[in-house]
Order: structure tokens, then C-alpha cells, then sequence
């Protein structure tokens, strides 16, 4: 009869469930937006204006492609490994911003964004890179077991078949199958978010992304004459 008086305990209402809610979706959204813009920094085409003070545009030199491997050949083999590894950071920060800001949803969601971002940058009418690197980042981060296999399968497939595209074809069949036994099974997936069913539908949507642009490429180049180079 002496001792504090308890409080009560006021029950949850439907807008407490709401506001939590409607809390989650904005953070999973602002992901899926601070992904593609961290994914359309434009690392091949700064490092264009520094290594040819601003002679030289990769998209109009090589093979017209803003990635490391045009980079590579334009400007030169370290020019080249500085833009793929710029592009691998981008997916892999976008990753991490998003899960900052969504949970594990917002981090596939952004990873797969910063892909778009590269692919499609809006700053720069559309034409960005194939996505290649910024897939990897986002598998480093989204996906950290599979990432060596990844990287092995796309290299095997590109010494056995000598093309680019057959390689990441087949390499993103075995990424979204992957995904999808690491998502049904619930195996650990090291420093990345839990695998839920996102973690097969990013991988899914980056895939079609990479593989629909090197169509369009390879399409492009046929028509132009040139020697379609990632």
C-alpha cells in the first residue's frame, strides 16, 4: 500500500502501428533514392577530365562505354583499376547507406538503385556504364558469401566462351539461384543483412538491368562498327 503507484500501461493503437509503418516505408524509399544517386557519380567520366584535363570523353573514344575497362584502354591500365574500384565503392556505400536508412530491405533496395544510378545516371542524359562494378559492390555488401564465387564465375565464363555478355549471363543465373537457396534455406550471409526474400529479387532486378544494357551495347556497337569493350 506504501509503494509507488503503477502506471498504466496504455495500449497500442492503430495509428502507433501506422506511424511505425509509414516510419519504415519512407526510410526503405529514401534508401531506394540516396542509392541511385550515390550510384550515378560519375567516377569513369571524372577521371577522364584529370588524366586528359578534360580532353578526352569516354564516351566518344574506344568503345563509347563510361566504365574501367574502356578507362583502361583510353586512359590506361591504373586510370582503369581507379574507376572500377570507384564503381565497386559506389555499390557497396549505397548498400550501406540504404541500410542505414531502410533496415534490410533499404540495403538490397539501395544496392540495386546505385546499379540503376549507374547504368542510367540522370545527370548525364541516360548513358552511364554497364553496372558491372557497382553489381559487385552491392554483392560485397548484400551478398558477402557469394562475392568470390561471383567474381570466379564471371572470369571463367569470360576465358571459356571469349565473351563479355556470355559471361555475365551466366554469371547472373548463378547469382539469383544462389539467392534464392541462401533466402529458402536462411544460411548466413556473414556481415550482410538477413536474407529474406529481398535478397533474390535485387540480385533478379540487377541481373536483367546488367544483361539488358550489354545487349544494348553489344546492338549499338554492331550498328556503329565498333568493338564492343566493357
Amino acid at each position: 500500500m506504501f509503494g509507488a503507484a503503477e502506471s498504466p500501461v496504455r495500449p497500442i493503437r492503430a495509428n502507433d502501428v501506422a506511424h511505425v509503418t509509414g516510419g519504415r516505408v519512407v526510410g526503405v524509399l529514401g534508401a531506394g533514392l540516396a542509392g541511385y544517386l550515390i550510384g550515378t557519380f560519375p567516377s569513369a567520366d571524372v577521371a577522364a577530365r584529370v588524366a586528359s584535363r578534360g580532353e578526352v570523353d569516354l564516351r566518344e573514344h574506344g568503345s563509347g562505354n563510361p566504365g574501367g575497362l574502356n578507362a583502361a584502354r583510353v586512359l590506361g591500365k591504373r586510370w582503369g583499376a581507379a574507376v572500377m574500384a570507384a564503381d565497386i565503392a559506389k555499390g557497396a556505400a549505397a548498400s550501406g547507406v540504404g541500410r542505414r536508412l531502410g533496415g534490410d530491405t533499404g540495403s538490397y533496395l539501395a544496392g540495386t538503385a546505385s546499379v540503376a544510378g549507374h547504368i542510367w545516371p540522370v545527370w548525364n542524359g541516360f548513358r552511364g556504364g554497364k553496372g558491372v562494378a557497382a553489381a559487385a559492390g552491392s554483392c560485397l555488401m548484400n551478398f558477402p558469401p557469394y562475392f568470390p564465387v561471383d567474381l570466379a564465375i564471371a572470369a571463367g565464363g569470360a576465358r571459356t566462351s571469349g565473351s563479355s555478355e556470355r559471361a555475365i549471363q551466366v554469371a547472373a543465373v548463378t547469382w539469383t539461384a544462389a539467392a534464392v537457396v541462401w533466402w529458402r534455406r536462411c544460411l548466413p550471409n556473414g556481415w550482410g543483412p538477413r536474407p529474406t526474400v529481398a535478397l533474390p529479387l535485387s540480385t533478379a532486378a540487377t541481373s536483367v538491368m546488367v544483361v539488358v544494357k550489354f545487349r544494348a551495347a553489344r546492338l549499338a556497337a554492331a550498328r556503329d562498327g565498333v568493338t564492343p569493350v566493357s
